[in-house]
């Protein structure tokens, strides 16, 4: 479980109002976003994409439990990347160290879309954690 990261700002964000759809790829799983149901897993920001995927049984990498120490948790957001907060540059210094940037390119346990249109998210193949921990 994660927490929030004291040493670093946090970013300012607007939460969702209502039901929106999220799509993981490559693995084709879509995803009804209910900002009533926020946070699932209190990994990453309430109501990022990190939060949500876990929240709904799609596997991300995320070593620092998603508070912005490491870069693990990185995804392509290939639509709607309008649609989530700036990223921080906290957020764009751990991404410094993440392989095959893109410009869609974030860390999932910052960005936390705002429900105005739907989301298509890539995990790059050494993101998805196919193996979880008992709870």
């Amino acid at each position: 479980m994660g927490g929030v990261n004291p040493y670093i700002q946090q970013p300012s964000v607007k939460t969702p109002t209502k039901k929106y759809n999220i799509t993981f790829l490559p693995m084709n799983v879509t995803v009804e976003v209910d900002p009533a149901k926020f946070p699932y897993e209190h990994n990453g920001l309430p109501g990022s994409i990190l939060d949500i995927a876990l929240g709904t049984g799609v596997a991300i990498d995320h070593a620092c439990g998603g508070v912005c120490a490491c870069s693990t948790c990185h995804v392509y957001v290939k639509q709607g990347l309008d649609t989530i907060n700036e990223a921080m540059e906290e957020e764009e210094d751990q991404l410094e160290n993440a392989p095959n940037l893109k410009s869609f390119s974030r860390l999932s346990c910052q960005c936390v879309p705002d429900g105005t249109k739907d989301v298509v998210v890539e995990i790059p193949q050494w993101n998805r954690n196919l193996v979880q921990e008992g709870h």
